[in-house]
């Protein structure tokens, strides 16, 4: 309606026309920061319905640099949909990161876990690129808001990435198995 607005004002009333693009252009962002931070809490139906492994596989396969996928994920893993919905984003998010800024040829997304008896069950989510390297964490962009969302899991975000590369990401998530101690 806006936009309609703006039409027939354009000719007429040039400087009220620029106040209401203004506008418009204020709400349009509102409305996209609201629709991304409402996606952040879904989950692709492939991840719904098929389970980490085949979303991640999607993933891959949908990645305009080839993405070799290694999964070593038991089948009764068990894990919570809360981890492998944030595992499934943490990996997409360091693939397309990998594709935007590494210069790479190839990736490798490693995920699997780790029953290490004393401190329990842990995911871990790897992806490694063959790009130029030189990544790093810097306040208010996407590694540390990465950083932030595998620490809000009580986990870590390893980054080594030297200058010249490798770039290699490691997510390490605890989990408890669905089922145990009579968590579902």
């Amino acid at each position: 309606m806006d936009l309609a607005t703006i039409e027939r004002k354009l000719d007429r009333d040039p400087d009220a026309a620029r106040e209401l693009i203004v506008e418009a252009r204020d709400q349009a962002r509102e409305t996209l920061d609201e629709l991304r931070a409402l996606s952040r809490g879904f989950a692709p139906p492939i991840l719904q319905d098929r389970g980490l492994a085949a979303g991640l596989e999607s993933l891959a396969t949908r990645s305009p640099v080839p993405v070799t996928v290694e999964m070593d994920l038991p089948p009764d893993a068990a894990l919570p949909t809360a981890i492998e919905r944030n595992a499934y984003f943490v990996a997409a998010e360091l693939l397309t990161n990998a594709v935007k800024h590494a210069d790479a040829t190839g990736i490798r997304l490693r995920v699997s876990t780790r029953d290490t008896g004393a401190t329990g069950h842990w995911l871990d989510v790897w992806v490694t690129d063959n790009g130029t390297g030189g990544a790093v964490s810097t306040p208010g962009h996407g590694l540390a808001g990465l950083t932030e969302r595998v620490y809000g899991l009580r986990g870590t975000l390893v980054v080594d990435s030297p200058p010249g590369g490798p770039t290699m990401i490691g997510a390490h998530i605890p989990y408890t198995p669905l089922g145990a101690s009579g968590i579902v």
